[in-house]
């Protein structure tokens, strides 16, 4: 026992940055914290917390050449497989019907982007290109599109990336009230909104995917693979002969790839990577853009109601980052705070999808800008 203790400490070395690993141990417990006791999203984080402890481990054999970790890695992020795929079983879930029924909607969606580009401008003045133009998609609260854009980029950061978006998905019930309630007024957040659903032939429901991807193809030629694996999973949704592989694409491979990304992602978070000044830089920028683009949706909504003779529920437009459903639900429950009778789930989701688009074409077109 004697043995076993001293080549432990021997091995953790705290005199040369051993106490990075109980850092780093003490962020995989907060994340697995937040997964169980606060259940915030636990099918990413609680892996993510566990596989920072693994990957965090002296001489782990998680990691390295022949870790398993290491070999995941490669096999599913390096090449993008696993966010393209996991974006098939998002595609799934998706129900673009509030939106067909009401089309201005999505321009909450691309208000919502603002943010994405003014942190890249920011983060210029401290990254280069590549690593500015992949930290501002953080913003978009999306993170198999952070991770595409990251890895196409080959962005030097691409760990804190990765880290930094998913980390602001799963914490949008704690980021956005307060920017929510601090830029509207009671008033405006008891603005009813009675929902006006149209019936939508199913006809439109399968070509809705299918033009999307064409003109997404042909506005941003990068984005096709994103778009398309998205809207292919929609696809398969609205077409009404594929049922049982819809549910299984909206359940188990949502759930399976989940689960593989995050404790997959966990190789990037080694103490010596990821305890690092650019890398608290990068968690700031990436709160400063999940802040402007929520920002944005509401000013824009505020914008639009100096117009309107029917008022739109300013909150609805935050709803408009890419961090479905999270966002969504996050807007509706906040209405109902405000008026048990105020039911804002449909039009908050409407934006929700529109956003998911939007945040897809963004990381498109930067990758057409700066590849």
């Amino acid at each position: 026992m004697v043995e076993i203790f001293r080549d432990i400490v021997v091995n953790l070395n705290f005199a040369n940055g051993g106490w990075r690993y109980i850092v780093m141990w003490l962020i995989g417990g907060l994340l697995i914290y937040l997964a169980i006791k606060k259940d915030m999203e636990p099918t990413l984080l609680l892996p993510l917390g566990f596989g920072t402890i693994m990957v965090n481990l002296p001489l782990s054999g998680a990691i390295g050449e022949e870790g398993a970790l290491t070999t995941l890695f490669e096999a599913g992020i390096a090449n993008e497989l696993f966010p393209l795929i996991l974006f098939i079983g998002i595609g799934a879930m998706i129900d673009f019907g509030p939106v067909l029924s009401n089309p201005k909607l999505m321009i909450f969606g691309a208000a919502a982007q603002f943010g994405i580009f003014f942190t890249f401008c920011l983060a210029s003045l401290f990254f280069d290109t590549p690593d500015a133009a992949s930290i501002g998609i953080i913003g978009a609260a999306d993170g198999p599109t952070a991770i595409v854009v990251a890895q196409k980029l080959k962005s030097n950061y691409t760990g804190a990336i990765m880290v930094a978006a998913y980390s602001y998905m799963a914490l949008v019930p704690i980021i956005q009230p307060p920017v929510i309630k601090a830029l509207t007024t009671k008033k405006e957040r008891l603005i009813r909104m009675p929902y006006k659903g149209k019936s939508i032939s199913k006809t439109t429901r399968i070509l809705f995917p299918i033009i999307i991807t064409i003109i997404a193809g042909l506005v941003a030629p990068s984005s096709v693979a994103l778009v398309g694996f998205l809207m292919f999973g929609n696809l398969i949704r609205e077409c009404g002969v594929l049922n049982s592989l819809s549910d299984t694409a909206q359940k188990v491979l949502a759930n399976l790839v989940t689960i593989f990304l995050g404790i997959t992602i966990a190789t990037q978070m080694e103490a010596t990577k990821f305890l690092q000044l650019q890398t608290l830089l990068i968690l700031g920028l990436g709160l400063f853009a999940f802040i402007f683009d929520t920002a944005g949706g509401v000013l824009f909504a505020k914008f639009l109601n100096l117009f309107l003779k029917e008022k739109i529920n300013p909150m609805i437009g935050a709803a408009g980052i890419s961090a479905f459903p999270m966002s969504g639900r996050v807007v509706h429950k906040m209405g109902l705070k405000e008026d048990p009778q105020n039911f804002l789930l449909m039009h908050s989701i409407g934006v929700n999808v529109s956003g998911q688009i939007a945040s897809v074409i963004a990381g498109g077109l930067i990758l057409s800008f700066f590849m």
